[in-house]
């Protein structure tokens, strides 16, 4: 199992340098404004512009990176273990960001772009492509899901089957113990599978939409909008590894595993930064290209609807309908109360994000 969990992290870094070829590919086009609006900016604006950016490199860089690591350190906190009622409170505050993320900062930004005047006399200007999108993404990643789980529990039942078969010739007399211990083992590996599976979709979805974030602040050439970016952010990236970070806690991966992914999260925001301000130096990005619009649409619609369908189904589903949680009035209050403020600290942060 850790093996493919370090197999899959590695694919989902190949995946995010496609993903940003393709950005380059596909933005490098005529603009649908005019080049004035994007010369206007002066020698001295655009030095002070970069440096703001270099800033909000490394600003972002240790908020995410603070943000997905706390719940990893949380781990060795005995308050914090899966067996303590907190740990229900800081699981459900996780999934409100996650939820309002979906919901609240990206779809929108999806629906935004994709409704673009430049999109008029295209396909996207006559078919609402961001809700449609976003639904697919959620197929897609229900199918992902219970196909990774299914296969990996036929996996692991074989092999649980060909132990009981030796065991049994060797000790008979114990057939029916040792298959009542192994149908328990076999569940909790289960469910074991089924976090890192989603802890890892639930990745894709977050950093896509982190590396697009990114780019658009570096493309940015005006002071007064990228100084509140930079707060707005840093604390949308905070707030973001916090859930993130909480998910891959849950997965239990070797060190190895986790280290790549929290690391990789960390770097997808600053990466993106740098591609922007790379694009915007005269690499041919254009950021109200009609590509450009489709492919940053295409991808948040996309990136929406995992994040949507993962918070909903596989993270706040599975502990609401908890017994522990329903036969106790007060922690079921609390974990909603958690979920309210996760969803509440994330829509404060879309007024200026």
């Amino acid at each position: 199992m850790s093996e493919y969990s370090f197999c899959f992290s590695t694919n989902m870094l190949r995946v995010y340098v496609i993903l940003v070829i393709c950005m380059h590919v596909c933005c490098a086009s005529s603009d649908c404004t005019s080049h004035d609006e994007h010369d206007v900016v002066s020698q001295e604006e655009a030095e002070k512009a970069t440096t703001l950016k270099l800033g909000s490199i490394a600003l972002l860089l240790v908020a995410g990176g603070v943000g997905v690591s706390l719940p990893l350190i949380g781990k060795k906190i005995p308050a914090l273990q899966p067996e303590n009622d907190i740990f229900f409170m800081v699981k459900a505050f996780a999934a409100g960001v996650i939820l309002c993320t979906g919901f609240v900062h990206i779809l929108p930004d999806a629906f935004e772009r994709l409704s673009s005047p430049c999109l008029e006399n295209t396909a996207a200007g006559k078919f609402p492509f961001a809700g449609f999108v976003a639904m697919l993404s959620a197929m897609g990643t229900l199918m992902i899901d219970t196909f990774a789980t299914a296969y990996y529990k036929r996996q692991h039942s074989m092999g649980t089957k060909q132990v009981n078969v030796v065991e049994d010739e060797e000790h008979a007399g114990h057939v029916h113990v040792h298959t009542h211990a192994s149908h328990g083992h076999s569940h909790g590996s289960t469910e074991l599978i089924r976090r890192r599976i989603v802890s890892q979709v639930l990745e894709i979805g977050i950093v896509v939409h982190s590396v697009i974030i990114g780019i658009s602040l570096g493309a940015s050439q005006s002071i007064d909008t990228i100084k509140p970016l930079m707060a707005a952010l840093s604390f949308h990236q905070f707030f973001e590894g916090l859930g993130l970070g909480g998910c891959i806690s849950l997965a239990e991966l070797q060190s190895k595993s986790t280290v790549i992914m929290a690391t990789f999260f960390s770097v997808t925001a600053p990466v993106g930064i740098g591609i922007g301000m790379g694009m915007s130096s005269g690499l041919g990005y254009g950021r109200e290209s009609k590509e450009a619009i489709m492919v940053e649409g295409m991808l948040n619609a996309a990136s929406a609807g995992i994040l949507i369908y993962m918070s909903l189904v596989d993270l706040l589903a599975p502990d609401f309908v908890n017994p522990r949680l329903q036969s106790n009035l007060w922690l079921h209050l609390a974990a909603f109360l958690s979920l309210l403020l996760g969803a509440a600290s994330m829509s404060l942060l879309a007024i200026w994000a």
